[in-house]
């Protein structure tokens, strides 16, 4: 996939470029099809391509590297696949498998409410750090590599983070709200 593209295009499209970008969708389809009949339910398969060819469109200047790109769009049809998975069992009260089972479990509408509120108060590089671990469910050399951090730095900002976090929602749970 994108051995057929060249770094240029692939740059152009990063830079925000419109035919690059429609020219790295289009040679990516294929591909993130066949990708997705292996890993999704037969009826969500074009919905899951559908979907990422929507998100790659979006973040495409998140790419940090075009020798990654590949696993990168893997990565985000197959997440799309396992959200897909979860919506249907849950809809159909089956068993979530620990391989599809969500990194962001729903949470009670106060409980988000506190969460928006107290991320929207800590210093933006924890909060970063924080959308990419637990909401876009990036793995710790995932966010590395994008941020051209070492693993350990990741974690211990990760670390760093979500105590902050902690202690910011137990603070407000005693303070009333």
């Amino acid at each position: 996939m994108a051995g057929r593209l060249d770094p240029e295009t692939v740059n152009a499209a990063k830079a925000g470029d419109v035919e690059a970008i429609n020219a790295v969708l289009t040679c990516s389809r294929q591909d993130l099809r066949r990708y997705a009949e292996y890993h999704c339910e037969v009826n969500d398969v074009e919905d899951a391509v559908q979907e990422t060819l929507f998100t790659v469109s979006r973040r495409m200047g998140d790419l940090r590297q075009v020798e990654s790109m590949t696993s990168w769009l893997f990565r985000i049809v197959k997440r799309e696949c396992n959200r897909m998975r979860r919506g249907w069992r849950l809809l159909t009260n089956q068993e979530i498998t620990p391989a599809i089972e969500s990194i962001v479990t729903p949470e009670p509408l106060e409980l988000r409410a506190d969460i928006s509120r107290v991320m929207a108060t800590l210093p933006p590089h924890y909060r970063e750090i924080l959308l990419m671990r637990d909401v876009d469910g990036l793995t710790l050399n995932e966010i590395g590599e994008q941020l051209g951090m070492e693993l350990a730095a990741v974690k211990s900002r990760v670390h760093r983070a979500r105590s902050l976090m902690r202690e910011r929602l137990s603070q407000g749970a005693t303070d009333g709200g």
